[in-house]
């Protein structure tokens, strides 16, 4: 007997540097298990039935969103697409970019998710946004299907964050001042230029002056040092003074680059074939001259450029759809911690390691931490072992060393295995700290960028699980 179908409205709202776009979507829902095992929802089907224009994203100053436009924005989508906020069920809200900086984006997304909609709620800083936009462009689905390496671009209006990509899975990121809205003008005058475009300029004992004609020479300069910095990561410079623009932590992968892929607003540009799929909308800054300076780049003609299933909407392209899992009853958790909620999750794939099993670990907390780590805050997050080999007893307790040496963002560990390992793995972790919490679950099935929440344990001993998936257009 075929299982029954649920059919869900799921909205994506991306409230960027730039742009603000809405995207509602249908998610068709089955549990694909068989009828004799626990049951697992996915989502089977998605079809996008409305994407809302391409919005400039509205300020009441430099450090501050104007929650009241934003508003207007939304719930006028809303309208247009013929749904009520009780009608969403599923949704992602993500505030990105130099967005995420302003005063009042908490107090936004908070007030968004109470009032639009049920929304798992996500403020993207910019590694993470550089993996969504990565999933929701195309280049991770393309990355699963070949061995080449894959640096998805994604640059908007004040930053481009990238994401370097093998076997679908993120192996680095990395992110750059470089963006549309770096300089804007108005009536041929110069009106705004971003700190660190201000810095640059001081750097280089060069002037810059507010309200100068238009000047194509300084442009053009700017435009060639955010290419040096942009060609400087895609080549792994690893000396800060040779990354000009450079935002936050150098690279963070040691593969040689195939590939590239170009998405966010600027990518309308480097694609004519998708262009004519928007509606023409100016923003008086640097961006289309950005995009002609990179067709025109000898070294960028070195990689193979992949197109794009999503430029603008990349990261907005999808939003959150819930299943439900139960976690086994082999299992060791902290009953006085749950339940947890929106903890992110951080793929640990084994399937094409067979040796130095710690270092993999290693590397894939250092990149969690990069991931979601909010400065001054303890940061909870999960670390999912996936296709793991066989292990024997001492294999187990060398993992658990490894786990708690590189385990810093935290007091929490939260461990999930797609395998029954967790509890013993739980128990040897507790055994070798008396600092640190342990939950330890598994027979739960995730991937990087979902977020799960964790209930308490009901009477049979096994741990409900919501996992909550940032749901991408497949290419």
């Amino acid at each position: 007997m075929a299982h029954k179908k649920d059919t869900i409205l799921s909205a994506g709202i991306d409230i960027g540097t730039s742009t603000t776009k809405i995207i509602i979507s249908q998610l068709v829902l089955q549990n694909t298990a068989g009828q004799t095992h626990v049951p697992r929802v996915e989502i089977i089907d998605k079809t996008v039935l409305y994407k809302s224009p391409i919005f400039r994203t509205p300020l009441l100053d430099a450090t501050t969103i104007d929650v009241k436009q934003i508003e207007q924005i939304v719930f006028s989508q809303y309208q247009l697409a013929n749904v009520k906020p009780s009608d969403i069920q599923a949704g992602a809200i993500l505030i990105t970019g130099e967005t995420a900086t302003k005063k009042n984006a908490s107090e936004l997304i908070h007030y968004l998710s109470d009032a639009a909609g049920e929304f798992l709620v996500a403020t993207a800083g910019p590694d993470l946004e550089s993996v969504l936009a990565a999933k929701g462009s195309g280049a991770v689905a393309y990355s699963k299907k070949t061995s080449k390496v894959i640096a998805n671009i994604d640059i908007g209006g004040g930053t481009t964050n990238i994401a370097v990509l093998k076997h679908g899975e993120v192996i680095g990121t990395v992110t750059l001042h470089l963006g549309g809205r770096l300089m804007e003008y108005a009536q041929g005058r110069l009106i705004s230029v971003a700190p660190v475009i201000q810095q640059l300029f001081t750097n280089n004992q060069r002037m810059i002056w507010l309200n100068s004609p238009h000047d194509s020479a300084t442009e053009q300069w700017v435009i060639e040092n955010m290419l040096v910095s942009l060609n400087a990561v895609l080549r792994h410079e690893q000396q800060e003074n040779k990354i000009p623009l450079l935002l936050g932590h150098l690279p963070n992968w040691t593969e040689h680059i195939d590939c590239i892929m170009f998405s966010g607003g600027v990518a309308r540009f480097l694609y004519p074939e998708l262009k004519a799929f928007e509606p023409a909308y100016a923003f008086n800054d640097i961006g289309e001259n950005i995009a002609h300076a990179l067709l025109q780049d000898p070294f960028l003609r070195e990689f193979q450029w992949l197109e794009p299933i999503e430029t603008v909407r990349a990261t907005v392209t999808g939003a959150g759809a819930q299943s439900m899992e139960v976690s086994g009853s082999t299992i060791e958790v902290n009953e006085n911690l749950l339940p947890l909620k929106n903890i992110p999750v951080y793929t640990c794939n084994f399937q094409h390691v067979h040796t130095d099993i710690e270092k993999k670990i290693s590397n894939a907390i250092s990149t969690s931490e990069q991931l979601y780590q909010i400065v001054g805050e303890e940061t909870h997050y999960a670390l999912y072992l996936k296709n793991i080999p066989y292990l024997q007893f001492r294999d187990i307790g060398r993992i658990a060393e490894c786990i708690l040496q590189q385990w810093s963002s935290s007091n929490t560990v939260i461990v999930i295995l797609e395998s029954d390992y967790a509890k013993v793995l739980g128990q040897t972790l507790k055994l070798k700290t008396s600092t640190k919490n342990i939950i330890c679950i598994d027979q739960i099935y995730v991937d990087t960028s979902d977020y799960i929440d964790i209930g308490k344990p009901l009477h049979s001993g096994v741990v409900p699980v919501v996992v909550k998936t940032l749901a991408f257009h497949k290419a």
